[in-house]
């Protein structure tokens, strides 16, 4: 999988340079970081959702197009797959392959209300809408 990700990065690259007329991954990069952001997050929620409702071929075709995008926001961030397996590395040594790092012991206290606070956390073109503490649902 790592050769597969290391030839889209290396294919993000060179489209650096195309036409963004005709050129995907040019126009997306020319957008910049806002851009590149928010095509990922639709992405990322698009998995979510297939997930959720079953849909494993979806999730398939999404998971492709989020691995697409986070390879063009790393490219336009500077950081190349092998800055990213290092960490992974580094983790897996620390905590074992599938684990992801523990969040901080230190808990500020938080004042207490009599309702949760609730805000959005991301609305994108107005396929999906996620709130604090609610789970996906496909509108």
């Amino acid at each position: 999988m790592t050769d597969s990700v290391e030839r889209l990065y290396q294919a993000v690259l060179t489209a650096r340079d195309l036409d963004p007329a005709t050129s995907r991954t040019a126009r997306l990069l020319r957008g910049g970081s806002g851009k590149m952001a928010k095509k990922l997050a639709e992405e990322a929620i698009e998995v979510a959702i297939d997930a959720v409702n079953g849909d494993r071929e979806a999730v398939i075709r999404e998971s492709a197009d989020l691995i697409y995008n986070l390879t063009v926001l790393w490219a336009s961030a500077g950081v190349h797959p092998d800055d990213v397996w290092s960490e992974m590395s580094r983790r897996e040594k620390l905590f074992g392959i599938a684990e992801k790092l523990p969040k901080s012991t230190l808990k500020l206290a938080k004042p207490a209300t009599s309702r949760p606070e609730r805000r959005p956390i991301a609305a994108i073109d107005g396929r999906a809408a996620m709130e604090a503490g609610t789970t996906f649902k496909q509108r």
